[in-house]
């Protein structure tokens, strides 16, 4: 099951004058400390695992798809999604996210059955568009379409992936659906997106950042980051596919 990631407004509770004095210093104490335990609930860091979505059609192919929606998973991105979910699911994860694209809300389904939550969709978590790269070969992809990005990590986030987008929208849109997350109220969350998305995002975004992992350790299909923190105070990143991260 599918749905949007829709805000909930706030009910504004109408406070009535035949309360006595006392009543109604009870009332708005009561309301006081109700709105700082929530204040302090929402400032608390949380736990968000990235997750990369299980083989798809596309990466079967061969050939750079960052197409919306895009191909689904193949039989063997199924094993690998239940496999992901046989694995992790014991991690009691409260939402369950997933990109506009389907490979990802694929691989999600397994995760989303096994902690019997549903699969909120945030199309901020797709993928970069790979521009003028869009259909070349994927062996390619590290000279050409994420040649651009890996500059992002050095600071140039205004370059562009010809007939793409550059750093600062990219980072931006990322960041609005990791936001989203956080203000779902979720407190150990894991989200499906893509491996070039999930990388350069949280070596853009955490305080601890180690871009040589992009070399000795790329994310594969179900390969995962875990990131600790807030969108105000920033994100730490303690785990990279299985590898322990000192900070």
């Amino acid at each position: 099951m599918y749905r949007r990631l829709s805000t909930i407004p706030a009910a504004a509770a109408a406070l009535t004058t035949a309360f006595c004095l006392t009543a109604c210093a009870t009332t708005q104490d009561s309301a006081q400390s109700a709105e700082q335990t929530t204040t302090r609930s929402e400032t608390a860091p949380i736990t968000l695992t990235l997750m990369r979505h299980a083989e798809s059609a596309g990466n079967a192919s061969g050939l750079i798809d960052t197409s919306v929606p895009g191909p689904g998973i193949t039989d063997k991105g199924r094993q690998e999604a239940q496999a992901a979910a046989d694995r992790f699911s014991g991690q009691d994860f409260d939402g369950v996210y997933a990109s506009s694209m389907v490979r990802t809300q694929q691989t999600a389904e397994y995760m989303a059955h096994d902690v019997s939550e549903p699969v909120e969709v945030l199309p901020g978590l797709r993928e970069i568009e790979a521009g003028q790269y869009e259909g070349q070969p994927e062996a390619t992809a590290q000279s050409t379409y994420l040649a651009t990005p890996v500059s992002w990590l050095q600071g140039h986030r205004d370059d562009r992936i010809p007939g793409s987008i550059d750093g600062n929208e990219f980072d931006q849109r990322f960041d609005d659906a990791v936001e989203q997350i956080f203000d779902s109220g979720d407190t150990h969350p894991i989200a499906f997106a893509h491996g070039g998305s999930i990388m350069i995002w949280t070596l853009m975004n955490v305080n601890n950042p180690d871009p040589s992992l992009l070399k000795t350790n790329p994310l594969r299909n179900t390969g995962y980051v875990v990131i600790t923190g807030t969108p105000d105070t920033g994100w730490t990143l303690v785990d990279w596919n299985g590898t322990p991260i000192a900070h």
